[in-house]
C-alpha cells in the first residue's frame, strides 16, 4: 500500500508550524471542555483527562505545505471515547476544535470517530512538547495537519459544519492528502 500522498515527501525532522505564539501551559489552571449538541458536556483538568483510557496510535502525519512524517507513535484519548463519554445528540454531525490562541477547526463526526483519531499527550512515550501541540493536540491522520490542531482546550459538537481558521483563509475544508486537496478554489 502507498503510504505517501501524491507531491510530498518524506522528513525525518518534525518542522514546527504555528500561527501566534506557543502558549504558557499551567497544569494547575488548563481544562479540556466538550460541550455543544452533547446530553453531558465535560470540563476536565488535565489529570483527569489523562486517567481516562490511554490509546496507542502509530501513525503518519501529512504537513500540507509537502513534507510527511512517517511512523509517529501518539499517546492520547480517541476522540471517539470522549464522544462516548458525551454522547452526542442526534442531530450532532459535526465538531468544532478550539484551541488557545483563537483557533479552530471543524470535521464531520464520521471523521472524528475513526479509531486513529486521538487526542494527543504524548509522542515516542514522552509529553508532547508546547511545540508539536502540548499539552494535547488533535491528530486526524488522514487530513492534511492544519486539521491536527496544537493546544485544544475545547470540542463544541454542532449540527452544521463551521470553517476553521485556516478554511477561513482558503485552504481546503476537506483536506485530503490523497486527493491533494489542499486549498478551496
Amino acid at each position: 500500500m502507498q503510504r505517501l500522498p501524491p507531491n510530498q515527501h518524506i522528513t525525518s525532522d518534525f518542522p514546527v508550524l504555528h500561527f501566534g505564539k506557543v502558549p504558557e501551559f499551567d497544569k494547575g489552571t488548563w481544562d479540556f471542555c466538550v460541550e455543544g449538541l452533547v446530553e453531558n458536556p465535560v470540563r476536565l483538568t488535565y489529570d483527569q483527562l489523562l486517567a481516562l483510557d490511554r490509546t496507542i496510535v502509530v501513525s503518519d502525519f501529512h504537513c500540507v505545505k509537502g513534507w510527511s512524517r512517517q511512523d509517529n507513535k501518539w499517546e492520547g484519548v480517541r476522540f471517539r471515547d470522549i464522544a462516548e463519554l458525551v454522547k452526542p445528540k442526534t442531530n450532532a454531525r459535526f465538531a468544532t476544535i478550539e484551541a488557545d490562541g483563537g483557533y479552530t477547526t471543524s470535521l464531520p463526526l464520521t471523521e472524528l470517530m475513526e479509531p486513529d483519531v486521538l487526542f494527543a499527550y504524548a509522542l515516542y512515550g514522552k509529553p508532547l512538547e508546547p511545540l508539536h501541540g502540548g499539552p494535547l493536540r488533535l491528530v486526524v491522520p488522514r487530513k492534511y495537519a492544519y486539521k491536527s490542531a496544537k493546544w485544544v482546550r475545547m470540542v463544541v459538537f454542532t449540527e452544521e459544519q463551521e470553517l476553521g481558521f485556516w478554511e477561513q483563509r482558503g485552504y481546503s475544508d476537506s483536506a485530503d492528502p490523497w486527493k491533494e486537496e489542499r486549498y478551496s478554489y
